[in-house]
């Protein structure tokens, strides 16, 4: 019997390549695959874009035994990344950038490459799991073990037809020192490496000059305003601000004051007490379910509306197959429009999720 083979996004990283190591232990083929997401002007060790990436990948396939292959993905990535995330901040939205990539790239281009090579699989570095439910009938993605490395946040636009052809060699480990120490048992060079920081594109981690530079923004000031419509002071531009900001506001009140929103059209950045922070509904575009569910019936569930949210009871109700309604059993802080609403049963299941409006 010809053994399956699988295609292995790896990112010159810890994490793939002691994925390549898994992989081939279970008795896979495997094909080590890179993609080119980003033109940086200086290279940065910590990212997944540049082309120490490439050198870092191709470097460990070698010493595996393995073929590598590194994909022009740049046009696409811009598009539906960079493109995005410029647009997002110019609508006052603050955007998640791993959620489009994750949506268009790696488990899009990526697994229509997979295609292409005839591999049976995917497979990426992420920690996640993957596994048969027999509650859903299907193929699910379900939480880490541990919920400090748990990325399953960022995962849920894979479409559930794929969930079947999807490996997670990680997901049994919890521990990112014992992947180092397989690393190193094996010789890598990249054993410790960093991690790749937060925005792969962004290198110096400063989002407003990277808007300025490659989204053509310019500041406009505008007035700091109470919700009651006061005017404090004013700002230096919305993008400089997010919901549930206090520091920087330099302004002068009776008590700490915080961002509430931001409102493009009167260019206006709205604050308020903490306690106007909190909310207990919000309005979700953009759904994509994992599973299958029925549409006529409210679904409960627990939901987290940023990366590192605790999980909070909530009840879906769907307006249609792509928007619904979001209500929490308790008030939420600082619910933030542009980022990922997502919605898990009790098993840690991901049933789906969608854009904050």
């Amino acid at each position: 019997m010809s053994k399956k083979r699988v295609l292995l996004g790896m990112s010159g990283g810890v994490d793939s390549s002691v994925s390549a190591i898994l992989l081939q232990k279970q008795g896979y083929e495997v094909i080590g695959c890179t993609m080119q997401l980003w033109e940086l002007i200086e290279d940065h060790e910590s990212s997944c874009c540049g082309s120490d990436a490439i050198y870092d990948a191709k470097r460990v396939c070698d010493q595996l035994g393995i073929p590598h292959y590194t994909i022009n993905c740049k046009d696409k990535f811009k598009e539906k990344v960079v493109d995005n995330f410029i647009c997002e901040y110019k609508e006052a939205r603050t955007p998640n950038p791993c959620v489009e990539c994750n949506r268009y790239l790696k488990f899009g281009e990526f697994y229509q490459k997979a295609k292409e090579l005839e591999c049976d699989f995917i497979a990426t570095g992420h920690y996640a799991r993957i596994e048969f439910s027999n509650k859903y009938h299907q193929y699910v993605l379900r939480k880490s073990k541990e919920d400090k490395k748990d990325q399953t946040y960022f995962l849920y636009t894979i479409p559930k037809e794929l969930l079947g052809h999807i490996i997670f060699p990680l997901q049994e480990y919890t521990d990112k020192e014992e992947i180092r120490k397989i690393a190193e048992e094996n010789n890598l060079a990249i054993a410790r490496k960093k991690d790749s920081q937060e925005i792969c594109f962004i290198t110096d981690n400063n989002y407003q000059n990277f808007l300025k530079k490659y989204g053509n923004y310019k500041n406009r000031k505008g007035n700091i305003v109470l919700s009651n419509g006061e005017i404090l002071g004013q700002h230096e531009g919305l993008i400089y601000y997010t919901i549930g900001q206090r520091k920087g506001l330099k302004i002068a009140y009776k008590e700490p004051l915080y961002v509430l929103s931001l409102n493009k059209e009167k260019n206006e950045v709205i604050v308020g007490t903490e306690k106007e922070l909190y909310c207990t509904e919000l309005y979700v575009k953009d759904l994509n379910f994992n599973v299958k569910i029925n549409v006529d019936e409210p679904i409960k569930c627990k939901a987290k509306i940023r990366y590192r949210a605790k999980e909070a009871e909530a009840i879906v109700y769907l307006q249609n197959e792509k928007e619904a309604k979001v209500v929490f059993k308790e008030e939420q802080r600082a619910i933030t429009p542009g980022q990922s609403i997502v919605f898990y049963d009790d098993e840690g299941i991901v049933l789906g999720g969608g854009k904050i409006l």
